[in-house]
């Protein structure tokens, strides 16, 4: 089971010097099992400290596994005050805050090659960092409009446990 506490306070950190961000992002296990949504939650708010501008995270797993839980943790940590939900129907939302946040869902497309190629540009781009669920099959359909800093997979584990893995 995860401490919140552990988490609220690299959450914090967010604003602080690269390198303090950097010691955030070491202490945080590649595999971790939440017991909660609001562990989750936390996670995503811990994750957020070893993030910058220009970042882009693929968060992949299946319907209900907490995707939104994550970025919403991470949302918040980042400066986010507005409410944080599911692009499923709008394809994306950009969200203010100290470092603009883009937060995608592609749940609804086969990739990006059969899109409009500026389906996502109001969302990537080096001044934001970007959080992407539903990432497309093939990784080089993101690799030409943004580079993928890192990758969360998120899996149901019984009840509301989850598996969070961050690469």
């Amino acid at each position: 089971m995860l401490r919140r506490e552990n988490y609220d306070s690299a959450a914090r950190g967010h604003e602080t010097r690269p390198e303090k961000r950097r010691d955030c992002a070491r202490q945080l296990p590649d595999s971790v099992q939440t017991a909660s949504a609001a562990d989750t939650e936390a996670l995503g708010a811990q994750f957020a400290a070893s993030l910058r501008r220009g970042d882009v995270v693929l968060v992949a797993g299946e319907l209900g596994a907490g995707k939104t839980t994550f970025v919403r943790g991470a949302c918040r940590a980042l400066g986010v005050t507005v409410p944080v939900t599911s692009p499923t129907f709008t394809i994306g939302q950009r969200y203010p805050a100290p470092v603009p946040v883009s937060h995608i869902d592609l749940y609804r497309t086969d990739g990006l090659a059969h899109e409009e190629p500026d389906l996502l540009a109001d969302y990537l781009g080096p001044d934001a960092i970007v959080f992407v669920e539903w990432p497309p099959a093939a990784p080089w359909d993101l690799a030409e409009v943004g580079g993928a800093a890192r990758r969360v997979r998120i899996a149901h584990a019984g009840g509301d446990r989850r598996l969070v893995e961050i690469d």
